[in-house]
């Protein structure tokens, strides 16, 4: 065996056990997840219409602006 050879086995194998230490380290880290979370998802009650943005119709509404705006800005200058 050639030294040049040795010396890429060698590095081979001492990446592949820090990669193995690096894994154990992660693994290491992990505790049991926190799965106690509180969702609110009470639709009722906000002040002042907070779910305006759930109305389809200001989507349309937005859409059509949009399209319109691109449209004047692809005719440009140009009569």
């Amino acid at each position: 065996m050639t030294r040049a050879n040795l010396t890429s086995k060698i590095q081979l194998f001492v990446l592949a056990l820090m990669a193995n230490f690096a894994t154990l380290i992660v693994k290491a880290q992990e505790k049991a997840p926190d799965l106690k979370v509180d969702v609110d998802v009470n639709k009722g009650g906000n002040a002042m219409g907070s779910d305006w943005m759930s109305n389809p119709l200001v989507w349309v509404i937005g859409a059509l602006v949009v399209i319109l705006l691109v449209a004047l800005v692809a005719k440009g200058g140009s009569k």
